[in-house]
């Protein structure tokens, strides 16, 4: 039951935060855009203008993510509600993961309006994306989501303040996002031949922005575009049970990644 008080105090919380109906409005916006996007040309399957689509989600969802997720951390110490918490028979454990779930709640309902309204201003005028299309930007949208928070975790439990954890979560945002592909040309032209692809597969796995990607890039049918050395993971995402895979891949990087802001949170609670 902590759990779910924390979580329902941070959903509370979360509605009352000025930066969560920021973000609200922008990827409401963000969101019509796509669909004006797509009136221009229907989007099906993989095309330039569904990966034109898919960055632009990239861009915005892991950097709101990181933000919100980290300054409601940051916000437990600075403004001192944690020394108060902590007074109370309340598990670190559970302070975390009830911070988790609130904070996905309440970004799961900005991602549900922002689609939701596109789904019915596409309907309305006719120019709604395909559904299964629909469904993978979708899918897209709520496994960064997910991601990405795990790591704001990490972020608000490392920082000290709100600045520090827009520091952190600027630059880890950019170097997963923005400077990934050139970072990672740069590292694999190094290695030998040998080490480039399970240099790969691990690097992907390192990164929640390419591991996501990369499944809804296959699903809507542009593995031939990835190149030769991501024919194995071609072959295993689209198999029947590719989707089971992913989704375990994604459960097991959200587990280790709590589990080390978990640590790290104890860790300074014990240390006063």
């Amino acid at each position: 039951m902590d759990v779910l008080h924390v979580a329902l105090r941070e959903v509370k919380i979360g509605f009352r935060n000025i930066w969560a109906y920021s973000f609200l409005a922008l990827f409401s916006v963000f969101s019509l855009a796509l669909l004006l996007i797509n009136s221009q040309n229907a989007v099906q399957g993989y095309s330039g203008m569904t990966s034109s689509m898919l960055n632009l989600i990239l861009y915005l969802l892991p950097l709101m993510t990181l933000l919100i997720g980290s300054f409601s951390l940051t916000a437990e110490k600075e403004e001192g509600s944690w020394q108060l918490l902590s007074t109370y028979p309340l598990s670190t454990l559970h302070f975390v993961m009830g911070k988790y779930i609130g904070l996905a709640a309440v970004l799961m309902a900005i991602i549900a309006f922002g689609f939701g309204l596109t789904g019915i201003v596409g309907t309305i005028f006719g120019r709604a994306f395909a559904f299964d299309v629909f469904v993978l930007f979708l899918t897209f949208s709520v496994g960064l989501v997910l991601l990405f928070l795990a790591v704001a975790l990490g972020i608000g439990t490392l920082a000290k303040n709100r600045w520090q954890a827009l520091t952190i979560g600027v630059a880890v945002w950019f170097f997963a996002v923005i400077g990934w592909p050139t970072l990672l040309i740069a590292a694999l032209g190094i290695m030998p031949y040998l080490w480039i692809k399970p240099a790969l597969v691990t690097l992907t796995f390192l990164n929640p922005a390419e591991l996501v990607r990369l499944f809804v890039v296959i699903k809507l049918g542009g593995g031939s575009a990835l190149g030769p050395e991501y024919y194995d993971w071609v072959r295993w995402v689209a198999r029947p049970g590719g989707t089971w895979l992913f989704i375990a891949a994604c459960l097991a990087w959200i587990a280790v990644s709590v589990s080390a802001a978990y640590l790290l949170w104890e860790r300074g609670r014990s240390r006063g």
